[in-house]
């Protein structure tokens, strides 16, 4: 594998940034399981490197009650990396980060790169195509992130989120994550907005 650009002292600070007490699905185990996904896809990344930094910063500002996440926790990457990595280089990880808030494939280059942000948005987004325990497990862990919602505007906020996801015409961008998991990801969608219609 290639040379890790997370140093031990700085896996030490986000790992305590991610093992917050209201990090119920954000937190350490979400990094863990992208990063195991990394690791079995590790050949189809160009720069594996840098999709793990990718990784390790994402979620690593996480307020549900704010909307800039993403870009705050780009601006950490930017900070600690600043020095270690090329500009160009730091600016691609960057810009995959900030594109977890829409999962839209960022405008960057080359190609590859382009390709390693796609892949690093389909492993962020496999949890919606995990089996249906195990998806229904992930849902209640977001809703005890927004446990400051009332029940009502959950039930429409979350409804409208899932609705966006299965309204694509793919929710995975890549053929590796869609032959995995875009069927059954559909289905948890379906399920999860009839359960919240329901309730």
């Amino acid at each position: 594998m290639s040379a890790s650009l997370i140093a031990p002292v700085l896996k030490a600070e986000l790992s305590a940034l991610y093992r917050a007490g209201d990090r119920h699905y954000h937190g350490i185990t979400h990094i863990e399981a992208l990063l195991s996904l990394l690791d079995e896809y590790h050949s189809a990344f160009s720069d594996p490197a840098a999709v793990e930094a990718a990784i390790w910063f994402h979620d690593a500002i996480y307020d549900s009650r704010a909307k800039d996440n993403e870009t705050r926790s780009a601006d950490l990457a930017r900070e600690k990396l600043a020095g270690s990595v090329s500009n160009e280089r730091l600016d691609r990880i960057a810009r995959m980060i900030e594109a977890t808030a829409t999962h839209t494939i960022p405008d960057i280059k080359p190609a590859a790169a382009r390709r390693d942000a796609a892949l690093l948005l389909d492993m962020d987004l496999s949890i919606l195509g995990t089996a249906p325990e195990t998806f229904d497990a992930y849902e209640a862990a977001v809703r005890r992130e927004y446990a400051w919602v009332e029940q009502p505007l959950w039930i429409a906020g979350r409804g409208a989120v899932l609705k966006t996801f299965l309204e694509r015409e793919h929710i995975f961008h890549t053929d590796i994550f869609r032959d995995r998991f875009e069927k059954q990801a559909r289905e948890n969608l379906r399920r999860s907005i009839d359960t919240l219609r329901a309730s």
